[in-house]
């Protein structure tokens, strides 16, 4: 209970924020280190913030470009046993410390405008499929859900079409229009600037 009072108290100002979710494991030379920056970079110029894990990877770059264009850069840490630590580019009032996954991915969801995914592992695909269930069950309002890196996301978006949905019918057809596969910053961008001409942006109270 402490852990969603302290969360909702410091998030509640932070403003329109997007998440960005990816690999802890992906170094600073990697294309997709680089792709997160400049994808948070250009979020922030487009006047969202930027919320991450908090810690090193996808999330390290996702604040370091927050930090780097001057915008919100939050940080949702979760203490764990291995690759989490704080990223030294969170404001210094916007690093959360969590215990429980499930308060955390709580704050992700109600104070996000959107989630850009990038190729990331278990905890990754869970964000991923958590939103998707969420928005497809009406327990919160869509928003957009946009996978980055066609070479990674598009066995899994072709299985969830071709299995999914047309062999086994386990979705509808409209589910799989929550998800947009792009391959650069301006296509995220695009996917999210559509989005909010056509519905109001607010938070997912």
């Amino acid at each position: 209970m402490g852990e969603f009072v302290s969360g909702f108290e410091k998030l509640s100002r932070i403003g329109p924020c997007v998440s960005i979710f990816g690999s802890a494991r992906t170094k600073p030379d990697e294309e997709y280190y680089k792709l997160s920056v400049a994808i948070a970079e250009k979020i922030v110029e487009n006047g969202y913030g930027v919320i991450t894990g908090g810690g090193p990877g996808i999330m390290e770059a996702g604040n370091k470009g927050a930090h780097l264009a001057g915008g919100t850069s939050v940080g949702l840490n979760i203490d764990l046993p291995f690759e989490q630590h704080d990223n030294p580019y969170i404001d210094s009032d916007k690093s959360i410390d969590f215990d429980y996954f499930f308060v955390r991915k709580v704050m992700f969801v109600k104070y996000s405008q959107g989630f850009v995914v990038l190729p990331g592992g278990f905890g990754t695909l869970d964000e991923l499929f958590e939103s998707i269930t969420l928005i497809q069950t009406h327990k919160i309002d869509k928003f957009p859900i946009i996978l980055v890196g066609t070479e990674y996301w598009q066995g899994l978006f072709d299985w969830i079409k071709n299995t999914l949905l047309e062999k086994f019918n386990t979705i509808s057809p409209g589910d799989i229009d929550l998800l947009h596969l792009v391959d650069t910053e301006d296509e995220v961008l695009e996917v999210l600037n559509n989005f909010y001409n056509e519905y109001e942006l607010s938070p997912n109270f």
